[in-house]
């Protein structure tokens, strides 16, 4: 007897990798973490939904139900900043109960890893539009609030305890490279202060920031604008006098890093085609991305070897990369980038708008701040095509991404 011919399981049709673009960027004012700061009584979750629906205003193409997923990061995920906060968020900003969402946590690179997951599933063709951003209250939720580390990192000698600080692992940065002097960081946080003071007299912040309001007993309510961490007008006499917390006699100092903060901040991500079908602006294509890991104990160079990563893939040198946006969790961190890529401690493509340690560092926040000002320097500045966002990361990591600018004479020319 004949057997009946076998049958070919049906296979999915073959798929190619979609452009990624970054649509728009939005971020609240940063705050000093704390009774005294302006986000003092409020809620995380707040934050970020105010950063949600500026994106849609914003954008009045986008149908919010066309929007594909929510992703927003926290570090410390519980209380306001808990419960799955991509959904919960998505649906405290009236987007449609059809758009999922879901919560991230890579600590400082939070936001910037919700953009490369989303970015991934755009690639891939499993979203067509998406949100990604994060949100860290540092008053509510202190930085490690919580944690439990395994006392087999201290028994199995699996990581230094002091490496859970990262104001340790900055110190030992220094020690790694002595040429980074306490001179070189105080020197460069006097600039990063000087250029965002730059940048917001020429209004180059105000354009993406999200005004919120807040109110305080006695005090009524107040609409904040602005960035409350800058210190303009900063000197070097002024860094000199400042003690340091982490080490007699050290090194790192709260004017040569980041301090603790508060604030949101939220992108438009698409595909190449559907920003085209929806009306959407193109800033930013995103050209590839990487993540490193390192000694945990010097977290702060993980950037170098992310970047070598991300290079790699695209193909490109650091010679090729026109503007950076490196994430001055402390200024140690950011040196020891520029001295391994042989870059200027003043070079002019290095944070032109000023970084972290002026503006502030909250946390799993940041990621998407680098994108929205490398977007903004892209349309000053067309000579420039391809572009850098950056950060060290807890625990020994590095995450790099780079973009390429569509006001280039030559944008696209070497996309998928």
């Amino acid at each position: 007897m004949s057997q009946p011919a076998a049958t070919t399981p049906a296979r999915a049709a073959a798929r190619s990798v979609r452009d990624v673009v970054f649509v728009d960027g939005v971020r609240t004012p940063f705050g000093k973490a704390g009774d005294k700061g302006i986000y003092a009584g409020m809620r995380a979750d707040d934050l970020v939904v105010k950063c949600i629906r500026d994106l849609l205003r914003r954008n009045p193409s986008l149908p919010p139900e066309r929007i594909d997923d929510v992703a927003i990061a926290a570090t410390t995920q519980t209380g306001d900043q808990g419960l799955t906060i991509g959904r919960t968020a998505a649906l405290l900003a009236g987007l449609p109960r059809t758009v999922p969402g879901f919560a991230i946590d890579r600590m400082c690179a939070g936001a910037l890893t919700a953009v490369t997951t989303t970015a991934s599933g755009i690639a891939f063709g499993a979203y067509d539009v998406a949100i990604a951003g994060g949100v860290e209250h540092m008053g509510n939720h202190p930085m490690g609030e919580g944690a439990d580390p395994n006392p087999r990192f201290l028994s199995e000698r699996l990581v230094d305890p002091a490496a859970l600080n990262m104001g340790n692992t900055a110190e030992n940065l220094h020690d790694r490279f002595p040429a980074i002097t306490k001179d070189r960081t105080d020197a460069y946080a006097v600039r990063s202060q000087a250029k965002l003071a730059a940048a917001y007299a020429e209004n180059r912040i105000q354009p993406d920031l999200v005004p919120v309001a807040g109110r305080k007993p006695g005090e009524g309510w107040t609409l904040h604008s602005a960035d409350e961490p800058p210190r303009p007008g900063t000197t070097v006499e002024d860094l000199a006098q400042l003690r340091t917390p982490f080490r007699p006699h050290g090194r790192v100092t709260a004017g040569n890093a980041a301090g603790l903060n508060d604030g949101a901040t939220a992108a438009l991500l698409a595909s190449a085609g559907s920003a085209a079908e929806l009306g959407l602006p193109v800033r930013m294509r995103l050209v590839a991305y990487a993540f490193a890991g390192v000694e945990p104990e010097v977290m702060g160079i993980g950037p170098v070897p992310a970047t070598e990563k991300a290079l790699r893939q695209a193909g490109l040198d650091i010679e090729d990369i026109g503007l950076f946006e490196i994430n001055e969790a402390f200024a140690v961190q950011v040196l020891s980038f520029l001295d391994h890529f042989g870059i200027a401690d003043d070079d002019p493509r290095v944070n032109r708008y000023g970084g972290a340690i002026a503006v502030g560092h909250p946390l799993a926040s940041s990621g998407v701040r680098l994108m929205t000002q490398l977007a903004r320097q892209f349309e000053e500045d067309p000579s420039v095509r391809y572009g850098m966002t950056t950060m060290c990361i807890g625990l020994g990591m590095g995450a790099t991404v780079i973009w390429e600018n569509p006001h280039h004479a030559d944008y696209g020319q070497d996309a998928a």
